[in-house]
């Protein structure tokens, strides 16, 4: 392991930084006049850092910002807390974890050596003050390896946060070893193609469910990405349980935030099989005493080759909609969505919380689907919406697909109340 500190040459192998608990959440930016040559600066929610040669993508802000939201909400809960920034990249994560939740302590680790001097300029420009109070320190290792050093020390963290690329999940089990008791766990799949069902073997090697393709395939891979999570987790005696779940396009992006305390899931409860027929359009959830019996009611109780079944996967709630709450109420305060340019975060907590409608079930529909189905033109989705309400279904926007609704109605009654407002 690495150890760097503001001073390159410095004898110790920290970098020890106080600063006072910054109170403003949009502080002014930071000027770019210090900036080297080959330096790229950006400025996100106000500070302004440099992404030097590191992987950096603007549009997971929106990532960052729940990351923050939810640290925060542990801090005034707890009274504390430590981040442990796995895969920190140019540090910008680790820099808003400080500075915005006001983290006690973040250990900014990154395997590319490469990034220390642009890591340690960001965190260095961000925190300002004096003093002996160690709030930081950057290392440069393998996640998995920092991870298990840390348990090892049995120095134990708060928040960890594995923003990895594509389907890995070797850290998984790590990440549980040093993390606290009642800590949260930010966790990351960038992997569309085989949560898509295309590699249904290398979603069963890492992720421990055959995956195959289904019409709501983002929300498939959030779901199996908690399903992944949930059985590592049950392995080490800890069950797991997701705060909020994140979809973004871009990537695409697959992010959920999991807590974690003692005890397995009752009977395997919400860990089970998901099927999609592909003659009616409806989806059915099943349980591990079902295998063997899974059929589509519109076979007559026969099996159908039109069926489709993934799993096992997370079947149940993707958010905790009080959680959810308290995130949009603290993201108001900081002014984080009252302006046309923050109005997405703010659109964004309000759909996770009208997705956790228990009465809702997993997967979404498409209003395409609905129009080809019925051989009409696709409904207006606030149209739809309204007249499915009316009829006593219970229905929300999807955050993940645009243009499609969570809903407990059948395909057939979509189709038939398409049909009625196209006639209208």
């Amino acid at each position: 392991m690495i150890l760097l500190s503001a001073k390159t040459l410095s004898s110790s192998p920290f970098l020890l930084r106080s600063s006072p608990h910054p109170q403003n959440h949009n502080p002014k930016p930071l000027s770019a006049c210090q900036a080297l040559p080959e330096s790229e600066y950006r400025t996100e929610r106000g500070l302004t850092f440099d992404s030097g040669d590191s992987f950096f993508r603007h549009e997971s802000a929106t990532g960052r910002d729940l990351g923050v939201l939810a640290a925060s909400l542990y801090k005034k809960s707890k009274g504390s807390v430590r981040v442990l920034d796995a895969m920190c990249g140019c540090g910008i994560r680790s820099l808003r974890y400080l500075v915005e939740a006001e983290a006690d302590f973040v250990l900014a680790n990154d395997a590319n050596e490469n990034y220390g001097r642009t890591i340690l300029e960001n965190l260095s420009q961000g925190l300002g003050g004096s003093g002996e109070e160690r709030r930081w320190v950057v290392t440069h290792t393998d996640a998995n390896r920092v991870m298990t050093e840390c348990y090892l020390r049995r120095d134990f963290y708060d928040l960890i946060d594995v923003d990895s690329f594509g389907s890995e999940s070797s850290f998984l089990r790590s990440a549980y070893n040093a993390l606290k008791l009642d800590g949260l766990f930010y966790v990351t799949s960038t992997d569309g193609y085989t949560s898509g069902g295309h590699r249904p073997h290398h979603s069963l090697a890492s992720y421990g469910a055959f995956v195959r393709p289904m019409p709501y395939s983002n929300e498939v891979g959030l779901r199996m990405l908690i399903g992944g999570a949930l059985r590592e987790a049950s392995v080490l005696g800890y069950r797991i349980t997701p705060l909020f779940s994140y979809y973004s396009y871009h990537g695409p992006v697959f992010r959920v935030m999991l807590r974690m305390n003692r005890g397995k899931l009752p009977e395997n409860r919400n860990y089970g099989f998901i099927s999609y027929c592909t003659e009616c359009g409806n989806s059915q959830a099943f349980s591990w005493n079902e295998l063997g019996r899974i059929c589509c009611p519109c076979s007559d109780a026969k099996v159908s080759s039109s069926l489709v079944v993934s799993g096992p996967l997370w079947i149940g709630p993707l958010h905790n909609a009080s959680y959810l709450t308290e995130m949009l109420n603290l993201a108001e305060q900081w002014g984080w969505t009252g302006n046309d340019t923050e109005t997405h975060l703010g659109k964004l907590l309000k759909q996770m919380i009208d997705e956790s409608d228990p009465k809702l079930p997993f997967g979404y529909i498409k209003l395409d689907e609905v129009a080809s189905r019925a051989k009409i033109n696709s409904p207006p989705l606030r149209t739809m919406m309204s007249a499915l309400n009316k009829e006593g279904y219970a229905v929300s926007r999807s955050h993940i697909a645009f243009n499609a609704i969570k809903t407990n109605c059948p395909m057939a009654v979509c189709i038939r109340i398409a049909k009625e407002l196209q006639q209208c």
